[in-house]
């Protein structure tokens, strides 16, 4: 394995290496470990409920002695925010990393919800958090690694006014944590193309740039968040409502183009067939199918 990633890492400094200047070794080592020795939902898929991830993350920090003292950067990725409260689980449930933490995370049912399950709209959040890393951490350099919304569905429509909103008040609310004197450095939006989401495949979308998978030269296609954002880069933020407002008109009235070359690809018009009608179609028999087994199998034990 140690063999394998010099490699990847060769290639990369070879390719990018007079561009890329900052360079993240493991993405989201939370995730490596409770996703991957935990729920077993990332690799290598284990499911070591109450051990699983203490151990990951113990092997994950022996190297402590080597890295000590050379963080040069905090790279933060931010998506949206939790309430928590105590709550003590019942022993008889097992171990668990999530029962170990003793509290329960809650969700205000007013906040947008643009899709995605897991992912509501908490803009104020977002500042909140950068400014307790500045006063528990002695206010390090931060780079946002990933920030942005998804939408969960198989709609061709790519005037996503959701994450044009979404990235207007996460932003804002970053400005606001800079000047409260949060040493933040660089922001990056989540994502610049759709892609593959882990657990969640091609399913989950957080591209700037819609990738239409089905067709074999995966041809891309430009949301309207793409001239939204485009011009928050330009303007260096926002520089009044009004002119934002436009942005927004603007940027829905360009995606329409995009619209009609995406709805002319003869793949997407069959996919959404198969997913408005066989894949219920499919389900449904399924049911029927499973329904008829089991009357079988329990007249067999009468």
């Amino acid at each position: 394995m140690i063999n394998f990633f010099n490699d990847f890492a060769n290639l990369c400094f070879e390719r990018f290496g007079n561009r890329v200047k900052n360079w993240i070794t493991f993405n989201n080592p939370w995730s490596v470990a409770v996703e991957g020795y935990e729920t077993g939902q990332h690799a290598p898929g284990l499911k070591l409920k109450g051990t699983g991830a203490y151990r990951a993350a113990h092997h994950i920090i022996q190297e402590k002695s080597y890295i000590k003292g050379t963080c040069d950067f905090l790279g933060l990725g931010h998506f949206t925010t939790r309430y928590v409260t105590q709550k003590n689980y019942p022993s008889g449930l097992g171990d668990s990393y999530f029962a170990d933490r003793d509290l329960a995370e809650l969700v205000d049912p007013q906040w947008p919800d643009p899709g995605s399950e897991w992912l509501y709209s908490v803009p104020w959040g977002f500042r909140r958090l950068l400014n307790f890393v500045k006063t528990q951490y002695r206010n390090p350099m931060v780079y946002v690694t990933e920030n942005g919304v998804s939408e969960k569905t198989q709609c061709t429509d790519l005037c996503d006014d959701w994450r044009m909103t979404y990235l207007k008040d996460y932003v804002n609310q970053m400005l606001k944590a800079i000047r409260d004197g949060v040493n933040v450095k660089g922001y990056t939006a989540w994502s610049l193309l759709d892609n593959f989401e882990w657990d969640e495949g091609f399913s989950e979308r957080f591209g700037l740039y819609y990738v239409d998978f089905r067709n074999k030269n995966k041809p891309r296609y430009p949301k309207a968040s793409v001239q939204f954002y485009k011009r928050i880069i330009s303007s260096n933020g926002f520089p009044n409502q009004r002119e934002v407002e436009s942005w927004k008109r603007k940027a829905v009235e360009t995606c329409s183009s995009s619209n009609q070359l995406l709805a002319a690809d003869p793949l997407i018009g069959h996919m959404e067939m198969v997913t408005e009608i066989v894949v219920p179609t499919v389900c449904t028999l399924c049911i029927l199918l499973s329904a008829v087994f089991l009357m079988f199998l329990l007249r067999g034990r009468l």
